[in-house]
């Protein structure tokens, strides 16, 4: 079983934990989805976006 998996099954092994008041997995959850995002943006900003990165690609296109 893959690492996908297991992060996409979370959700669903967490269902109904929030309404018995005790939500700490589903805390955990959205602090680690968080943290994935911010560093999925800050890759994109790092590789992608960044003023080095595209004077690069520039680069690669003139030769």
């Amino acid at each position: 079983m893959g690492i996908l998996q297991v992060l996409a099954a979370l959700p669903l092994a967490l269902d109904g934990e929030s309404a018995t008041g005790n939500s700490t997995g589903l805390a955990i959850l959205s602090l680690v989805s968080m943290v994935i995002c911010y560093v999925g943006l800050w890759a994109l900003w790092h590789f992608v976006f960044r003023e080095k990165s595209r004077s690069r690609r520039k680069r690669r296109n003139r030769d």
